[in-house]
């Protein structure tokens, strides 16, 4: 979370401007706090310019949750296609099965998920319900640079993206897609929000045993209120997208601005780990996550020794998955440029005294 934005809430926590509550104990059904739904939901298509035959929905459940949800609204109950880049576009599509069908239509996996498949080469059901794909796998560290044309592919299936991680840290080809999802821990707020954002003639597609508090055409037509929504996480998710709207790199503002700040912070990681005989990542760099950079030190047998003197240097959480060891650093819009270039001045200096 920015800084500012924990500062304004811990302003906020007892009395919400001036009303003597705090938004934790707002009706959420009452004008104020529907004020800030409104508001929220205002500067969220403002900050990616979401064209007005989308629907913006505040849902909870997690992109876990979603997993089921989207092939519960979307599916029909015919089949699905998966790229499968990575564990969370892996665990989407096992978790599809249990609605639908839902077939791989593209791997990364025998690249060890280092790669991503050209488009190309996919393998797509003309009669698939949607295409799904993860555009930032954050345990392997892969990023989609651009979304898939599926109609230059010859598909007509809408695409689904999980954009969970790395929501907000650039713009959005809302031409090319039908239905985004996300939780909001990574960018955009606490944990317990869950952002979708859903084009108007997807609304009408669920099954009959989807749960009313996840049916699309009812939230959509309960402005996010047919259930009690998280309520905190929204107004924390809304004091951020004004954060990031205020945000500028010289021209460019808003999520521009923290596109350029967050290509910056990754060159500057990514390219002291190539220049460095010390350590070593394996993806290839035309499909690198800004968000997401694991890395491994070429002695394993140092590795405790590194998390250890990174603890002690205030950098914190490093260490990667379990599924795939070494190291991983987050870099979520949140984290400062200075923050990076902290992280690389310990690993010169560790390198340093390691050779």
């Amino acid at each position: 979370m920015p800084e500012a934005v924990l500062r304004q809430a811990a302003a906020d926590m007892l009395d919400w401007q001036g009303c003597g509550m705090s938004v934790m104990e707002m009706s959420h059904r009452g004008k104020e706090f529907g004020a800030i739904r409104d508001q929220a939901e205002q500067d969220f298509r403002e900050l990616l310019a979401v064209p007005k035959e989308f629907h913006v929905l505040f849902m909870q459940g997690g992109g876990l949750g979603e997993n089921a949800i989207v092939p519960l609204n979307l599916s029909r109950g015919a089949g699905v296609d998966f790229v499968v880049t990575g564990s969370w576009s892996a665990k989407s599509q096992k978790e599809a099965q249990r609605y639908c069908r839902a077939r791989i239509a593209a791997s990364n996996a025998d690249s060890r998920h280092t790669t991503l498949p050209a488009p190309s080469s996919w393998q797509l059901d003309p009669d698939a319900a949607y295409v799904h794909l993860c555009s930032n796998e954050t345990i392997h560290g892969i990023e989609f640079q651009e979304l898939p044309d599926l109609q230059a592919l010859g598909s007509r299936a809408p695409l689904v993206i999980d954009f969970s991680s790395h929501v907000a840290s650039r713009r959005v080809d809302w031409r090319r897609v039908g239905l985004a999802f996300g939780g909001a821990q990574k960018n955009l707020g606490p944990a317990g929000l869950t952002i979708v954002v859903v084009r108007d003639d997807l609304l009408d597609r669920a099954l009959e045993i989807c749960p009313s508090a996840f049916n699309y055409r009812l939230v959509a037509d309960n402005h996010s209120m047919y259930n009690t929504p998280p309520t905190w996480g929204i107004y924390m998710a809304g004091l951020t997208f004004r954060w990031l709207l205020a945000q500028a790199e010289g021209d460019l503002h808003g999520v521009d601005a923290m596109a350029e700040r967050n290509r910056r912070k990754a060159e500057l990681l990514y390219g002291y780990i190539d220049a460095s005989p010390f350590y070593f990542n394996e993806v290839a760099p035309e499909c690198r996550s800004r968000m997401n950079v694991p890395f491994f030190l070429r002695d394993e047998s140092r590795n405790a020794d590194f998390l250890e003197g990174a603890r002690q240097a205030g950098l914190l959480q490093l260490k990667g998955h379990k599924s795939v060891g070494g190291m991983r650093a987050s870099i979520y819009n949140a984290m400062p440029l200075e923050g990076v270039q902290a992280l690389v001045s310990y690993m010169r200096e560790f390198e340093r005294l390691h050779t």
